[in-house]
């Protein structure tokens, strides 16, 4: 299992890009940038692409924020200055983040998400960029005079083929994610979570799958220690937090995918006291309803032998990478403890 880090995109960049340096010393093999309010993603990942030396480098960026064409390009840029080590990530975010940040509406979101995958892939091939959505002019091939016309790309990127891992939750994003990219990224995955709620989903879009693609990579992040006393205790704090955000914060009444997901988990009645405590402005009964059964399904925090099984139960639902949650206090030391179960099981 590869271990990665989420930066938090709230933090100075210097201070990240310090962050993962010393991950990477750590033995960290990915370092991901999340983009919602706070720093954009890409100008991060062009410093970790010049600051860092063999870890992968990946941003989450949602596809409502930029046009295909560009997002095609910000990618390739950053897979230029790494010598091949940028990850793609793409998600559609929410209307909290699209139509409140953004101001763009929160419409079609399989269909963007679609698009951008074709496109960039079209992009990376350098052949002709036909984009049908409802920001881009749609121009059959060939047609068009002047500026207007189909375009492909004029330099030639490091990779055709750079790796996509759609961010999704909600079944039809995580059934797009089986059919056309290359990973998929469910925040707070258990195996009984993949195994179950996901598992139909997954089935449906793997039927659709193009041959030519490998096998879909699974990631997921939590926060995560390696240990028991007083820091055990505040990555468990940590968790809750983390938890009572997403499950509470990051969306309305009406519509919150994370709080859906998990409430999917067996946790509804949990998601539902913790989402009204939350939209009241009760932020800290929201962490405080988040209970010890949901931090052990959600966090990966324990003594060694006990995070050696958590690691081999996400292996055998077919995890591949293990991301350390921002949120998790010394995230370095976390990386390396990991490691250590890794290699101890």
């Amino acid at each position: 299992m590869r271990i990665g880090l989420a930066l938090d995109h709230m933090a100075p960049p210097v201070d990240s890009l310090a962050l993962a340096r010393d991950a990477q010393a750590a033995g960290c093999d990915q370092v991901w940038v999340p983009e919602t309010w706070g720093f954009d993603a890409p100008s991060l990942m062009g410093a970790l692409a010049a600051g860092t030396a063999r870890m992968g480098i990946g941003g989450v960026l949602p596809v409502y924020s930029r046009t295909p064409a560009l997002i095609a390009q910000t990618a390739a840029g950053v897979d230029a200055l790494s010598g091949g080590r940028a990850v793609l990530g793409l998600g559609t975010s929410g209307p909290q983040v699209v139509e409140g940040w953004h101001g763009v509406p929160f419409a079609r979101p399989l269909g963007e998400l679609r698009e951008v995958i074709t496109a960039c892939r079209t992009a990376w091939r350098r052949e002709v960029l036909q984009v049908d959505g409802p920001r881009p002019v749609p121009l059959p091939a060939g047609e068009g005079t002047g500026m207007g016309r189909p375009l492909k790309m004029i330099t030639r990127p490091v990779r055709p083929d750079i790796p996509i891992v759609v961010a999704a939750l909600a079944p039809g994003g995580v059934r797009l994610a089986a059919e056309m990219a290359d990973g998929w990224w469910p925040l707070f995955a258990s195996r009984q979570a993949i195994t179950g709620p996901w598992a139909q989903p997954l089935a449906d879009g793997r039927v659709r799958r193009d041959p030519a693609l490998a096998p879909l990579a699974i990631t997921t992040s939590a926060v995560c220690w390696v240990g028991d006393g007083p820091a055990a205790d505040a990555a468990r704090a940590a968790a809750r937090r983390e938890i009572a955000f997403y499950v509470g914060s990051m969306g309305s009444r009406e519509i919150n995918y994370y709080r859906d997901a998990v409430a999917a988990m067996g946790f509804a009645r949990e998601c539902a006291a913790i989402a009204d405590a939350a939209l009241d402005g009760r932020r800290r009964d929201a962490e405080a309803l988040v209970g010890d059964s949901m931090v052990d399904a959600l966090a990966v925090i324990g003594e060694r032998a006990r995070v050696a099984d958590r690691l081999a139960e996400l292996a055998d639902a077919g995890v591949g990478t293990l991301v350390v949650s921002a949120g998790t206090p010394d995230p370095v030391r976390a990386i390396a403890g990991l490691r250590e179960a890794l290699a101890w099981a």
